[in-house]
């Protein structure tokens, strides 16, 4: 059918027009790329209305365009011919999607002389065009290239160029930075309006710079690419790319590592393009003297941080090119992630978690029989001065609360330093390691098998503290208690630190949590004090404090393995997948239904006489709990993974983290994970772009992904109308050595990026300003225009439907 149609299409062709059509004019140029390689170019240029197609058209479609070179020994063809982008199409007619060019396009052979007499090369190309009505039949047209000789090398791609230019003039220099590693600089002075190509700059338009070794050695070698002083982005409307130029001036810095120590000259090659109207090729050879006295230490013209190009070369776009649609939508989504009132909820939430903390421990063997006895102290000491008792008891449930807000103090110099460094601290691949151990230590301190104190050092200079009297008496009695008590407080206090050490609110996550367990902690004393009759109430310390501290136990072993997951996650280890997970968090909760059960005792547990109540039901609670995780293996067959368990959102690891069931996106959609490669397919399928900045130790990110996303009108948009690109800021597998380069931090200073994860958390700092995730963007399909608001955590269905929509209606508008 399809072949009727084309034949139909050519009839038409030629017994409509009598007249001879001529719609495509080829021109033919030569560029020098080295001393033994050039570039062939042919452009075609094609009258309005008409459309030439290309290389690589489907079976059954129109004639491809086809280029064939005359078989000669003193030339070899090095690849095959190169095309631009041109338009991609869903063809009516042919029922297919065909790639075509209009108005102009450049084609490109690279070819290696190897006859350095050689002037000549004879080439054909077969095309077919078409407009809207009617197409033209294949035609054949001869294409010549003269190959320049050795006295106008330096020509550009148009020979009218006449006389030996030198547009672009060179210094040189050398900056140690150790013994075995330098800096090579390079300096050009660029005449007015020429433009010297940056490494960076896109295919398809100028020739790149590139630097390489002069000569064969392993002397030394070249540590990544040449950092680059600024550059200008702009449009070539020639060639249809952005390309990144220099302009006056361009310094260049090639790091080189010695093999050889005693090297004491490194020759390098530069090649590349200077252009104005015409265009010049570059081809230098440089000689740096690496001798003491030749030494540069301190040249200070190009700054190793980021910019322009650093940029361009990590993320192929600028912040320059990122720009705000101002088409807008109605009732659109507000973001969550950077709202005030957001932050607030969420930091009484985690005030409410360290209160809940605080009681935990008031019900532990170190603090509860505490109480009566201190609140006594107050009161018997005060005598018949009531009111000095409750004074004193109020001033020492402040100042308990006072230590545990001094506690986060250092964590607020360390986010004022660097806003990721919660962040890299709770997804540090060893400090999940030693979180692991320590939870397992404070387990088994729990379990009874070991007492946890601390130096009792600390004690005894406390204690002297306290005979000073006054306020400062009663901050050191304050003091002595949360040393004395460590033991059953530490744990409960190190799953607050481990918990709440992320990006999403920085330090003052923790400040609240703190804030509420030493709330909780220290309003005891106070209310006692006030109204002592109320410890007639509490109940008699015995033997269910102990049972207490063991069920924290419990806890504390399974949290344990949460953080050995999150180092498994982040390193790529593979080891502790679902699973695994889901057994051991079997086995420790099954456990503790057993010993609320009576059926597993530990060395402090008193005799059980008989079950009460409260152990009966908590043991049945928890053995609920325990199937709940066993229904954590069924498999949900429109995913093809285990089905996920609201519960253990962001504490077990993601259901695709599997042996059985593999999965490296969630809710097996398609996803991308590095920018450049997601961009790109966007652009091929022309659909818009969600930016997903994620975690692998992020527990809302997981929420979303989990319980948010698989709802069907969500998954519908994901599936079918977005392109997905999954940046894990917390990855910790290392860039390649050419991308790790120092770049500015948003708030001053530098750092270094050296894992995938500093390399997306750095892009999504200097690009949008924030650094909590999840933080979802909807873009373009290239990447350039953001469509809407930018939203966080949106666990409610209808906002995140209405913001998926919103973008997906301002990307049809912006289209039209």
């Amino acid at each position: 059918m399809k072949k009727l149609v084309l034949i139909l299409a050519l009839t038409l062709g030629f017994n409509t027009f009598s007249q001879i059509l001529e719609p495509v004019e080829w021109l033919t140029s030569v560029e020098k790329v080295s001393e033994t390689e050039y570039e062939l170019i042919a452009t075609a240029k094609i009258d309005k209305g008409w459309h030439l197609y290309s290389q690589n058209v489907p079976e059954g479609g129109p004639i491809p365009t086809t280029f064939t070179f005359q078989d000669n020994q003193d030339y070899e063809l090095i690849q095959t011919v190169l095309e631009e982008e041109g338009h991609t199409i869903n063809d009516p007619v042919f029922n297919m999607r065909i790639k075509f060019f209009e108005n102009k396009v450049v084609f490109k052979q690279r070819l290696k002389v190897l006859n350095r007499e050689l002037s000549l090369v004879k080439g054909e190309v077969e095309f077919m065009v078409c407009d809207d009505t009617r197409c033209l039949p294949p035609t054949q047209v001869d294409l010549v290239f003269n190959i320049p000789s050795k006295t106008n090398d330096n020509n550009s791609r148009f020979n009218s160029q006449v006389g030996m230019l030198n547009p672009v003039k060179w210094k040189t220099s050398v900056e140690k930075i150790s013994e075995d590693e330098f800096y090579l600089i390079m300096k050009a002075t660029i005449e007015e309006n020429w433009h010297v190509y940056s490494q960076y700059t896109a295919d398809g338009g100028s020739l790149p710079i590139e630097i390489v070794k002069a000569e064969e050695t392993n002397d030394y070698e070249l540590k990544g690419k040449a950092l680059e002083s600024e550059t200008i982005k702009k449009f070539n409307e020639v060639f249809k790319v952005t390309e990144t130029f220099f302009d006056n001036e361009a310094i260049l810095k090639q790091r080189i590592k010695l093999s050889n120590i005693d090297v004491s000259k490194v020759t390098l090659n530069l090649t590349g393009q200077v252009c104005k109207e015409a265009c010049l090729q570059i081809d230098e050879v440089f000689t740096f003297s690496l001798s003491a006295e030749n030494e540069n230490t301190n040249s200070g013209i190009i700054p190793t941080v980021d910019n322009a190009s650093i940029n361009s070369m990590l993320y192929g776009m600028t912040t320059e090119d990122l720009s705000v649609s101002s088409v807008k939508c109605e009732n659109e989504v507000t973001s969550n992630a950077s709202a005030l009132q957001s932050g607030g909820k969420s930091l009484w939430n985690i005030f409410g978690l360290g209160f809940l903390g605080g009681l935990l421990a008031l019900l532990t063997p170190c603090v509860f029989p505490m109480i009566p006895l201190t609140v006594s102290f107050f009161t018997k000491k005060s005598g018949q001065n009531k009111g000095s008792g409750v004074s004193k008891a109020l001033l020492y449930g402040f100042f308990i609360f006072a230590v545990y807000i001094i506690l986060s103090v250092p964590f607020h110099l360390l986010d004022s330093v660097n806003p990721d460094i919660l962040n890299e601290i709770s997804t540090n691949v060893w400090l999940n390691v030693i979180f692991f151990a320590i939870f397992m230590f404070f387990a088994f301190s729990f379990f009874g098998y070991y007492e946890l104190t601390l130096p009792s050092s600390w004690t005894n200079k406390t204690t002297q503290g306290e005979s000073s009297g006054g306020f400062v008496g009663i901050f050191f009695m304050a003091l002595t208690l949360a040393i004395v008590s460590f033991s059953c407080t530490g744990p409960i206090l190190g799953s607050l630190l481990a918990g709440s050490l992320t990006a999403d609110g920085g330090a003052w996550q923790l400040t609240a949590g703190m804030a509420g367990f030493g709330v909780s902690l220290g309003l005891p004393f106070a209310l006692f004090a006030m109204f002592p009759n109320m410890m007639n109430a509490l109940p008699k310390s015995g033997g269910w404090l102990n049972t207490t501290k063991v069920i924290l136990g419990f806890l504390e072993l399974a949290l344990a393995f949460k953080f050995l997951s999150n180092a498994d996650l982040v390193a790529h280890w593979n080891l502790l997948k679902i699973e695994p997970f889901l057994i051991l968090w079997i086995i420790i909760f099954g456990g503790l239904a057993l010993y609320l059960l009576g059926k597993v005792k530990f060395p402090h547990d008193s005799p059980i006489k008989k079950l009460s109540f409260s152990r009966i039901a908590g043991g049945v609670l928890v053995a609920a709990f325990t199937i709940y995780l066993v229904s954590g293996f069924r498999v949900n067959k429109e995913t093809n993974t285990f089905t996920p368990l609201t519960l253990l959102s962001g504490l077990a690891p993601p259901v695709g983290y599997s042996f059985l069931y593999p999965n490296d996106c969630p809710n097996n959609l398609e996803c991308f994970k590095d920018l450049k490669t997601g961009i790109a397919y966007a652009k091929k399928v022309n659909k818009p772009i969600m930016l997903d900045f994620t975690g692998y130790a992020c527990v809302n990110c997981r929420k979303m992904e989990e319980h948010v996303w698989p709802l069907k009108k969500i998954d519908n948009y994901l599936r079918n109308d977005y392109v997905l690109i999954s940046l894990y800021v917390d990855d910790k597998k290392a860039l390649p050595e050419d991308e790790q380069v120092n770049v500015n931090r948003i708030n001053g200073g530098t750092r270094k990026l050296e894992s995938y994860g500093h390399k997306w958390a750095n892009f999504q700092t200097q690009f949008f300003q924030t650094n909590s995730q999840p933080y979802y963007v909807l873009l373009n399909s290239d990447g350039t225009k953001i469509l809407n608001q930018a939203v966080g955590y949106t666990p409610d269905e209808e906002d995140y439907t209405r913001f998926l929509e919103c973008g997906l209606s301002v990307f049809k508008k912006i289209k039209e």
